[in-house]
């Protein structure tokens, strides 16, 4: 079972029964056992309606690490209610698998179209934003839209570490 059918799969299943489905051992095309991982659910339109994630692992498996990401996508994200039944059939998902994030000299070494970015600043703030999001297409507006959603201002001295994802979409 690919990622993605697989987070459709425990949204469905927890949403309808209040419980997730029994899972494989294993998932299509994932190599690693253990790693963060983001679960990004659209509208058929491509709005946003749940994303969560985890920079680093947190479960014992990178299939825990979706699971419970997907459920805290449908049902948890501060953003939005929580999916509701008649919204299911309507909706898209998709699963990043993080590689492991790595410091960088400067910004000439970014690319918002291949590496995430995790932005910390002085204060200990800190905001992560995913690669290759519509509308954040220079580095310029990534590291500025990720500097907005940690609510780090301009001024405050911050480290930048990059990451490449494996993305799975519906």
């Amino acid at each position: 079972m690919r990622p993605e059918k697989f987070a459709r799969l425990i949204v469905e299943n927890y949403i309808k029964n209040n419980s997730p489905p029994e899972f494989p051992d294993k998932l299509a095309d994932i190599e690693v056992d253990r790693a963060g991982a983001f679960v990004s659910i659209k509208t058929h339109d491509g709005d946003l309606r749940g994303c969560i994630g985890t920079i680093t692992a947190t479960e014992n498996s990178v299939i825990d690490e979706i699971k419970n990401n997907a459920i805290a996508a449908a049902t948890r994200d501060p953003r939005f209610p929580a999916v509701d039944k008649t919204e299911l059939n309507f909706l898209k998902y998709s699963v990043d698998i993080l590689h492991e994030p790595e410091k960088i000299k400067d910004l000439s070494q970014l690319n918002p179209k291949i590496y995430g970015i995790i932005v910390l600043s002085e204060s200990g703030k800190q905001a992560l934003l995913l690669p290759d999001l519509e509308g954040l297409d220079t580095k310029e507006k990534q590291l500025s839209a990720c500097m907005r959603k940690a609510g780090i201002p301009v001024s405050e001295r911050i480290a930048v570490q990059r990451f490449k994802v494996d993305r799975y979409s519906e």
